[in-house]
């Protein structure tokens, strides 16, 4: 859990700023800090996945910049063929000229989204998905549950395959009387039997789970359902005035004193998530689970979720103070050159302690032992 949250702080961090300095040490400072600290699961090799799919958005980004409407600004750099469109489509432009305010908008959206893409893979890569899944609260047991049988049911695809080839290999195949025939028996002899297989080994695990008490109803008091209810529709309240304000920004803003002035969209922010953590904690108390050797939560723990937090405080404060300009560097008219604040060099920094503070990732032989 903790390393979702730094990377929830790493992708907030990423989406408030188009400063391709910034995306840049982010995507540098994640990837140093996944090489460093994850293990050796099948999850852990997923990272170089993601950071394919990364650079295919980068560069599609900056393609469709080219293809539709690249002759924004005065700096052409080449021009294409234009293909004339029809008058029912007149705003649409299909290549043409294609100028460097075009490229340059391009190129920092892409490498936006491919860094907030790029942290998702490293939560992916450094979170054991059994030991995040056995972390859940109580409320949760039944979205565990369904997670587990999802999470697992894929990595048994390949031992399923591996074993039904061998069994396929064992047995004398028939002459075929027919060319589509031995299509149709590979369908039916591999195919179902592996989908089978592993769907099978999937339910079995989540029925050991079931009959070693995870997810076990109790008696829930009357006082807690209400309560939690309550909570809930407090925090869905809360979360969808929030999101008005983000769109619209027409909720007012409370002057604490005469220097301090605080915007109700954070305040309803704020409730919204304590609000929901207290109806999930309310709801939990209906529901009896063993847990065997429990993840408790130490202080690299903490560290690791306060280093994720702190790049996010600061291009927050950045955006408030008279650098607000150095997190989106302008394009249009005259692209300016991007800077980087010495702030968020610092706290970018301070992402990095991770790779650190943190204990070296369990091998899987040493965690079955341990």
């Amino acid at each position: 859990m903790a390393w979702w949250l730094w990377a929830l702080g790493v992708m907030a961090t990423a989406s408030l700023t188009t400063n391709p300095l910034i995306e840049g040490l982010l995507l540098a400072v994640t990837t140093f800090v996944v090489v460093s600290r994850r293990d050796d699961g099948p999850w852990a090799r997923s990272f170089r996945l993601y950071a394919i799919l990364g650079a295919a958005v980068f560069l599609l980004r900056i393609l469709y910049r080219i293809v539709f409407g690249g002759g924004d600004g005065d700096h052409v750099l080449f021009t294409l063929p234009r293909i004339p469109l029809p008058s029912v489509v007149a705003g649409v432009r299909l290549l043409g000229p294609v100028s460097l305010e075009s490229i340059l908008s391009g190129a920092y959206d892409g490498l936006r989204l491919a860094t907030i893409i790029v942290a998702v893979g490293a939560a992916n890569s450094l979170a054991s998905p059994r030991r995040l899944l056995r972390s859940l609260p109580a409320a949760l047991y039944e979205i565990g549950t369904v997670l587990v049988v999802a999470v697992t049911v894929f990595p048994q695809l390949a031992e399923s395959a591996v074993r039904v080839a061998r069994a396929r290999k064992l047995r004398l195949p028939p002459a075929p009387s027919r060319p589509w025939r031995p299509r149709a028996r590979f369908v039916r002899g591999l195919v179902v039997p592996v989908l089978a297989d592993a769907l099978d080994s999937a339910i079995a695990l989540a029925a050991s789970m079931d009959s070693r008490g995870f997810g076990r109803s109790a008696s829930g008091s009357r006082r807690h359902k209400v309560l939690s209810a309550v909570t809930a529709l407090i925090s869905i309240g809360c979360l969808m005035l929030f999101a008005y304000d983000l769109v619209s920004g027409s909720l007012p803003t409370l002057a604490l004193g005469a220097l301090v002035t605080l915007r109700l969209t954070y305040v309803l922010a704020v409730a919204g998530v304590v609000a929901a953590f207290a109806s999930i904690t309310l709801s939990g108390h209906g529901v009896r689970r063993s847990r065997y050797r429990p993840d408790r939560w130490l202080m690299p723990e903490l560290l690791t979720v306060a280093c994720g937090f702190v790049p996010l405080i600061a291009v927050v404060a950045v955006g408030a103070g008279p650098a607000a300009s150095a997190l989106y560097p302008a394009v249009i008219p005259t692209p300016d050159v991007p800077t980087l604040p010495t702030v968020m060099l610092i706290a970018i920094l301070v992402a990095l302690l991770p790779a650190a503070i943190t204990p070296p990732a369990l091998t899987a032989t040493a965690e079955v032992t341990a």
